[in-house]
């Protein structure tokens, strides 16, 4: 795979493959500022990912700072931004890599130990506030009759805990989140957040993972709003991967 996105693999989880883009990865988003400077160019990088994935498709929701998941999502079309509004997707499709966007929200990919279902979720810190990760959990696991204990999360590049600033607290959280905020520096630890909300939504210490690489902080590697309101969006992705069937009956 192509250097320019971080791969991930869970432990023990074989069929299951994850990627984090960068800033050297371009942009992605056709809603982006930055993409209505190229738009060709960011046609064309959204042309040839599968390749270079190798996976059949690609697929993507329109995020939206909510608490909607999709299930089982329809390819992207690389010319046309998402229609569909959400900010999480689930699937069973082999070779369907979902697809997040970020440049300082969290990135949430997910995989059942049988490496058969996968999730991916946009969390913002309006989607912590309404517990994005908890409800993902909930509802993945009734679709698809899962136990949360045999799932497995990992966290991508996002918002480090000391440039999650947040001035007004008390409008924009409440005494609820309290454990999570250190008022002498008026910032959030969404990290250990979504963590906690994993946890308790069922999820195996264990089995939650996290890249700590602060976007705003690494805004030379990675997209980030704060750094620049007229960044792009690098990708975030999970699929399983496609199965080769024996020939003629044999292994």
């Amino acid at each position: 795979m192509d250097m320019t996105f971080l791969p991930f693999r869970f432990p023990g989880i074989e069929t299951v493959r994850c990627a984090f883009g960068s800033r050297a990865a371009g942009n992605f988003s056709l809603d982006a500022p930055e993409a209505r400077a190229d738009p060709a160019a960011t046609a064309a990088r959204r042309r040839g990912l599968p390749s270079l994935l190798r996976v059949e498709a690609v697929a993507e929701i329109r995020q939206v700072h909510g608490v909607r998941t999709l299930f089982e999502p329809e390819p992207w079309h690389a010319e046309r931004p998402a229609a569909a509004e959400g900010d999480g997707m689930a699937t069973r499709r082999e070779a369907l890599a979902l697809a997040i966007k970020t440049a300082d929200c969290q990135p949430l990919l997910l995989a059942h130990s049988s490496g058969r279902v996968v999730a991916a979720a946009h969390v913002g810190w309006r989607g912590n506030r309404q517990n994005y990760p908890g409800r993902i959990v909930a509802e993945l696991c009734e679709r698809y009759d899962l136990n949360p204990a045999d799932l497995s999360a990992v966290r991508g590049p996002s918002l480090g805990p000391a440039a999650a600033e947040f001035t007004g607290f008390d409008s924009e959280w409440g005494e609820s989140f309290r454990p999570w905020f250190d008022a002498c520096a008026r910032v959030m630890n969404l990290w250990r957040l979504t963590r906690d909300q994993l946890i308790e939504a069922g999820l195996r210490p264990e089995r939650i993972y996290g890249l700590d690489l602060c976007t705003a902080s690494l805004a030379d590697a990675f997209f980030s709003y704060r750094a620049d309101r007229n960044c792009g969006r690098q990708l975030s992705l999970i699929w399983i991967e496609k199965r080769h069937e024996p020939r003629d009956g044999r292994p």
